[in-house]
């Protein structure tokens, strides 16, 4: 059913329910009977339990019940803006979700709650939201953690693109675990748990800037329990990043530059599927420096790399793990790469935006 003409004009004594509308209007943010309609019936129905279905304004959470008392709590917020909403292989939601329990994970923490706050735009379609929420409650419950508290705003129509998500992420690191970008040390050696950039060119070939169809879907992905399965067999590991925004040359040169040291890379060695090297070929995109939403790149010492590539090998999501490359110097940070013709290529962050409103 379509909204009325004036679907902003919200009565107090007259509630519009939900299901009168088929998409967002200014009406939703009004904070009134149409924002709890709006709460009820799309977001607690899906995400809710008993901390968040309380109704307060925070969240209250014993978190020494919760996580023990032994240990630090560790949080991150991350705001996504990915476009489209919808790719092969995920959408905003399971991104949203995945990007916080993820940078919260490479801590070596627990996680354990998620906030999100919703940006909605007036014109979203109702029934789009309802899959992003459904896509949402199935990656919480993947990763085993709860949504304990989140907001809902409405903006006109062309302001936002549809929909904006800002989550974070709250977890408990064991007081014994430390594990840093400024921790590598010469004689560590580089871990990826992955293929490179199927992410970036999903959302590329999602757009249609790819001008071929192919079957190359997102890695967007929960990776905690991985790692957990990591920490349980190599729990010396130093440095452990996702490879976001930037990609893997970009994550490894801030943490040469953290460490002070020089990082050496393997080409042969680095994971990267086939038609994601056809594409990138044919669009002149380097995969180092494509996004992912479901890699880790580990750094640890070289005696522990064998019961770390056999952990993360054991794991659905880390099948194709490799050992890239190597920590080999301290001083003056670098990051270089030993090419196919015995050459050395040397790796910077990224410059500008490869591929924008990616993550």
């Amino acid at each position: 059913m379509t909204a009325p003409a004036s679907p902003s004009l919200e009565s107090p004594q007259c509630p519009l329910p939900l299901n009168r509308f088929d998409h967002i209007v200014i009406g939703h943010g009004s904070g009134g009977s149409m924002t709890s309609s709006l709460i009820r019936e799309v977001f607690q129905s899906r995400l809710g339990n008993e901390i968040l279905s309380a109704g307060n304004d925070a969240a209250l959470v014993d978190l020494i019940q919760a996580a023990g008392a032994d240990g630090r709590l560790v949080i991150s917020t991350d705001a996504h803006i990915v476009s489209p909403l919808f790719f092969p292989g995920g959408d905003i939601g399971r991104l949203a979700v995945c990007g916080s329990v993820n940078d919260v994970a490479v801590m070596g923490a627990r996680v354990k709650y998620l906030t999100a706050s919703f940006i909605l735009e007036e014109g979203l379609p109702l029934a789009d939201l309802e899959r992003i929420v459904d896509s949402m409650a199935a990656a919480c419950a993947e990763a085993g953690v709860q949504l304990i508290a989140a907001d809902t705003k409405v903006t006109e129509r062309g302001k936002s693109d549809g929909l904006f998500i800002s989550t974070t992420g709250i977890g408990w690191a064991p007081a014994a675990l430390e594990i840093a970008g400024s921790r590598a040390q010469p004689g560590d050696v580089v871990l990826v748990s992955g293929q490179l950039g199927n992410h970036g060119i999903a959302v590329a070939q999602a757009r249609g800037n790819l001008g071929f169809q192919s079957g190359i879907v997102s890695d967007t992905a929960p990776l905690n329990h991985l790692i957990e399965d990591l920490l349980a067999a190599a729990p010396d590991v130093h440095c452990m990043r996702d490879a976001t925004r930037g990609g893997l040359a970009t994550t490894l040169v801030e943490i040469s530059q953290q460490s002070a040291v020089g990082i050496t890379l393997e080409q042969t060695s680095i994971p990267v599927d086939a038609p994601v090297q056809a594409a990138c070929d044919l669009l002149g995109l380097d995969p180092l420096y494509l996004a992912n939403e479901g890699k880790i790149t580990v750094i640890l010492p070289e005696k522990s790399a064998g019961a770390a590539l056999r952990a993360l090998q054991s794991h659905p999501y880390g099948r194709a793990a490799a050992l890239i490359g190597r920590v080999s110097a301290a001083g003056q940070p670098h990051l270089t790469m030993r090419t196919p013709l015995g050459t050395t290529r040397v790796l910077d962050m990224l410059a500008g935006e490869m591929l924008p409103r990616i993550c």
